[in-house]
C-alpha cells in the first residue's frame, strides 16, 4: 500500500458553542474558545490517499488533481470565513477540530475517490488547528 499526502492551509474563525446548552455551560466547557466575538486559526490540512501505484503513470493519484479538489471542496468554501455561519456544509455542527476533520473528509471523499487510480481511495484527513492541537479522521484504518 502506498500513501500519498497533500498539505494545504487556510485561515478561518469560529466559536465553540452548543446552542442547546446555557451560556454558563458553554463558557465552562469551551472557555476562551466560546468568545462571542469569535477567534481564528491558521489551519493546516493534510489529505492522504492510499492505494497501489498505477502501472502506466506510477501515481496513486495525480497530485495536481488532488490539489484542485482540496481547493474546490475545502479551501474555497472555508478560507477567511467564519466556520459557524458562512460555510453551508458545516451548518449545525460545533466546529471543533474533531467535527471539522470528519466534515472535510466527507466533503472530499467522492471527488478524491473518482480521481484516484485503480482501487486507491481517500484514506485520511488530518487537521492542525495549532502546532500542538491536531485531529485526524481515518474511518477505514485497521489498527
Amino acid at each position: 500500500m502506498v500513501y500519498v499526502t497533500r498539505k494545504a492551509h487556510f485561515n478561518a474563525s469560529h466559536r465553540l458553542h452548543n446552542p442547546d446548552k446555557s451560556e454558563e455551560w458553554n463558557q465552562k466547557t469551551f472557555g476562551k474558545c466560546n468568545n462571542p466575538n469569535w477567534h481564528g486559526h491558521n489551519y493546516v490540512i493534510e489529505v492522504t490517499v492510499a492505494g497501489e501505484a498505477d502501472p502506466e503513470t506510477g501515481y496513486v493519484i495525480d497530485l495536481g488533481k488532488l490539489k484542485a479538489i482540496i481547493k474546490d471542496r475545502v479551501l474555497d468554501p472555508c478560507d477567511h470565513k467564519n466556520l459557524n455561519v458562512e460555510v453551508p456544509f458545516l451548518e449545525g455542527i460545533i466546529p471543533t477540530s474533531e467535527n471539522l476533520v470528519k466534515a472535510f473528509f466527507d466533503q472530499l471523499k467522492s471527488d478524491v475517490d473518482s480521481a484516484a487510480f485503480g482501487q486507491s481511495k481517500l484514506y485520511s484527513v488530518k487537521l492542525y488547528e495549532t502546532e500542538r492541537n491536531i485531529a485526524e479522521y481515518c474511518p477505514n484504518r485497521a489498527d
